[in-house]
């Protein structure tokens, strides 16, 4: 278990540090991976963990010169929010949407998703096709590496130990070029890929493509191209023939991994099958989007923007209290600095409304709203609480009325044996201060992150209905 935690204020602290400690140091930003993987005793060497989470500025998405640049603590939902990603990088956006769920894209930065290096996480294949580069900053100055030199076998990379990644680097696609992402999961949500695919051509006006890339996810040790079906592709017109023949290449080019989630069988024809409808979306013009126009990120006012850095830096000892406001109300514990979020609230705040279910951010139980952002508080470090806001399910409440969503609940008997309720009411009042009126769809990607055990979900989307209505009618008197 990690012996000190930093919150720092600046990017040098944390270069700093991470110099210091090299391999007994690693930057929290997302740790939606990180904090399992300790919690599993994966990295016994981490001795000191340095949060970069308060640190302004880091959080943009901008456009510099001929590159669109992201900084280090771009979340998945800032990506799917984002209009010049949308426009000029699109299946990065998709891939993003693809991710966990609102609370899960709320913390998990593309950075973290990136240095993670697992073959299927989603947000790699696409970058690699849009041909992007991360820079590596150290005290020692900065470097900039190409997305596919980075990886170095299943789960390494490149970055060294003193290293932070401070920039994803994307060549913006221009007018003539169409990209598309497609993912095959064995759910809706929350599913790792079994197979995932980014396609990126450029068209003349006949459709004749003179530049093809394909990068395929989850079928290797590393997100593999597949240069042959690139090659069929240069230089004709997205026939019947050719998209046929692209994927047949496609899946011949492969030897995919064998494992619980897909065949090797399987696999390689699901790579036909992706390539042949990522080719087909791209001769029609008009690729399917899988975002919806207005997609809920249970993010609050600031769009999960850092707004306000820390005024000094932070070393959070073991025996250092943790000073929060929950609920409204100012605490300072002495206790629990090495445990979750979920547990500090339940065990030292003596909050035990937010629940444990899987404590992976698979279930959705534990949501609360950390500086008025929906999060999995089983996926956050306890001393993250310093200095922050906190809002659970026991704060729901104003004075001695319910919240609508609770009332709702009630009145619909949205509630069975209850122990998902409290993540399902704060995923749906965050919902609900976003959209005045949200429609099914997207309720349903509001919950996304959440399970009910009972199946219940009938009677939990009235709920959501009947609320919206309540604080409709409330609001306007």
């Amino acid at each position: 278990m990690w012996e000190a935690y930093h919150s720092v204020s600046t990017i040098d602290e944390a270069l700093a540090l991470l110099n210091e400690h090299r391999s007994g140091a690693r930057i929290v930003a997302g740790a939606t991976d990180l904090i399992i993987e300790m919690e599993r005793g994966q990295h016994p060497q981490l001795k000191v963990l340095v949060d970069i989470t308060r640190v302004p500025g880091l959080d943009q998405i901008s456009l510099d010169a001929d590159r669109i640049v992201l900084g280090p603590l771009v979340t998945h939902n800032h990506v799917v929010a984002s209009r010049l990603i949308r426009e000029r990088a699109l299946p990065l956006a998709q891939a993003s949407w693809e991710v966990g769920a609102p609370q899960i894209r709320n913390r998990a930065t593309v950075a973290g998703n990136l240095i993670t290096a697992s073959p299927a996480n989603d947000t790699i294949t696409p970058l690699i096709a849009l041909d992007a580069e991360v820079t590596l900053a150290s005290v020692a100055g900065e470097r900039n590496v190409k997305l596919t030199d980075f990886y170095s076998g299943f789960r390494q990379t490149v970055l060294r130990p003193n290293e932070l990644m401070s920039a994803i680097r994307i060549p913006p696609l221009d007018d003539d070029q169409r990209g598309v992402f497609l993912k095959l999961g064995l759910r809706r949500a929350q599913a790792i890929s079994v197979v995932d695919a980014a396609l990126i051509v450029r068209l003349d006006e006949s459709n004749r493509v003179s530049d093809a890339r394909i990068a395929l996810g989850s079928v290797a040790a590393t997100i593999v191209r597949v240069p042959a079906a690139e090659a069929c592709l240069n230089g004709k017109r997205l026939s019947a023939e050719t998209i046929a023949e692209a994927g047949r290449l496609a899946a011949e080019s492969v030897k995919p991994i064998d494992d619980v989630r897909g065949s090797a069988e399987y696999r390689s024809e699901m790579v036909k099958m992706l390539v042949l409808r990522a080719l087909r979306q791209l001769e029609s013009g008009s690729p399917l989007n899988n975002i919806p126009a207005r997609p809920p990120m249970l993010w609050g006012a600031d769009e999960g923007v850092v707004t306000r850095g820390l005024p000094a830096a932070l070393a959070h000892a073991p025996d250092r209290p943790i000073e929060s406001r929950v609920n409204g109300v100012d605490v300072c514990i002495a206790t629990g600095q090495r445990k979750s979020l979920l547990h500090w609230l339940r065990d030292e705040v003596k909050l035990p409304g937010t629940k444990e279910g899987c404590a992976e951010g698979e279930c959705g139980a534990c949501t609360v709203f950390l500086d008025d952002v929906a999060v999995m508080a089983c996926m956050v470090h306890a001393p993250r609480a310093h200095g922050a806001e906190i809002l659970t399910v026991e704060g729901l409440q104003c004075g001695e009325a319910l919240h609508p969503i609770q009332q709702a609940f009630i009145d619909q008997a949205a509630v069975q044996c209850g122990y998902c309720t409290p993540g399902f009411l704060m995923a749906g009042a965050k919902l609900l201060d976003e959209i005045e009126k949200p429609d099914t769809e997207q309720i349903n990607y509001s919950i996304s992150g959440n399970l009910c055990r009972c199946t219940g979900y009938y009677k939990i989307v009235e709920a959501f209905r009947q609320a919206a209505s309540m604080k409709t009618e409330v609001e306007q008197g």
